[in-house]
C-alpha cells in the first residue's frame, strides 16, 4: 500500500497559502537569509530592519557604507529577486544606525579551537566502519563540529 506522506515544508506552504500568508512569509525570509543574499562583507555593515509591503528598510553602520549601498541598489534588488522571487521586494530604503553583531560571529569567537585526544579517538571510533573516504571525512567533520559546539556550552 502506497503511503501518501507530504513533506512538512510543502504542507506548511499550502496552509499558509490558504490563509493568505505565503507572501508575507516569503518577505520575512530575508531576515534569516540576509548574509547569504548580500554576502558576508555587506552583512557586517548593513542589516534588514523591517519589511512593510514590498519595501525593505535596511540599517547601515556608516555614511561610507550608505553611499556604497546606494550605488549597489540595483545589484541588491537583483539578488533579492533571485533569492526571494521576483517582486517580493520592490524598494530598498537605507538609514544610518547601529547594527547588531551577527549571532554566528559571537558564537565562533567563543568556540574552542580544537578537540582533545580522547575526543578525537572517540570520533575515529564512530567513523571507522565507513568505507567511502569522502563520506567518512564528511561525517568526521560533522561530529567534530558537534563536539566543539558542545564544548562551548
Amino acid at each position: 500500500m502506497k503511503n501518501n506522506l507530504e513533506k512538512l515544508s510543502t504542507m506548511l506552504g499550502k496552509m499558509l497559502a490558504a490563509r493568505g500568508l505565503a507572501s508575507r512569509l516569503k518577505e520575512y525570509r530575508i531576515f534569516g537569509r540576509w548574509e547569504k543574499i548580500v554576502g558576508t562583507v555587506i552583512a557586517r555593515h548593513a542589516q534588514p530592519q523591517a519589511v512593510r509591503g514590498k519595501k525593505l528598510s535596511v540599517v547601515v553602520d556608516s555614511p561610507a557604507w550608505m553611499q556604497q549601498l546606494s550605488l549597489l541598489k540595483p545589484e541588491l534588488m537583483e539578488k533579492l529577486s533571485r533569492d526571494l522571487g521576483k517582486g517580493a521586494i520592490e524598494e530598498v530604503t537605507l538609514r544610518l544606525g547601529e547594527i547588531s553583531a551577527p549571532h554566528r560571529t559571537s558564537i565562533e569567537s567563543r568556540a574552542p579551537r580544537s578537540l582533545d585526544k580522547e575526543e578525537r579517538l572517540k570520533i575515529e571510533h564512530y567513523v571507522q566502519g565507513i568505507r567511502d573516504p569522502e563520506t567518512r571525512e564528511s561525517i568526521r567533520r560533522v561530529i567534530e563540529k558537534d563536539f566543539l559546539r558542545k564544548k562551548m556550552r
